[in-house]
């Protein structure tokens, strides 16, 4: 379990903020934005759950219900973007025609 103020951290860092950012919008120090992220590296790697990458913390943090892909992609100015679409496993490149 997470405390608010790492939720805070993490779903920032996870939206590809910068640590100073989310240090100046939450009145703390960088240093303490990466006390927060060892602090909730350390949880999920107790819970044997490990997230050593900042992709592995963005899947735990929309698997535990912290944030959603949606609240990602407005916050990193893509609100606007379509929604995605079911995949039957093909894959789809831009730009190429299928058959």
């Amino acid at each position: 379990m997470l405390s608010d103020r790492e939720v805070d951290v993490l779903v920032r860092w996870v939206a590809d903020r910068p640590m100073r950012e989310i240090a100046r919008d939450l009145f703390i120090t960088d240093a303490t934005v990466r006390t927060h992220l060892v602090r909730i590296r350390g949880k999920y790697r107790a819970a044997g759950r490990p997230a050593t990458t900042k992709i592995a913390l963005l899947v735990r943090a929309i698997e535990d219900g912290y944030t959603t892909i949606n609240e990602i992609a407005a916050s990193v100015g893509r609100a606007n973007a379509p929604a995605a679409q079911p995949c039957d496993g093909a894959v789809r490149r831009p730009g190429r025609l299928a058959g």
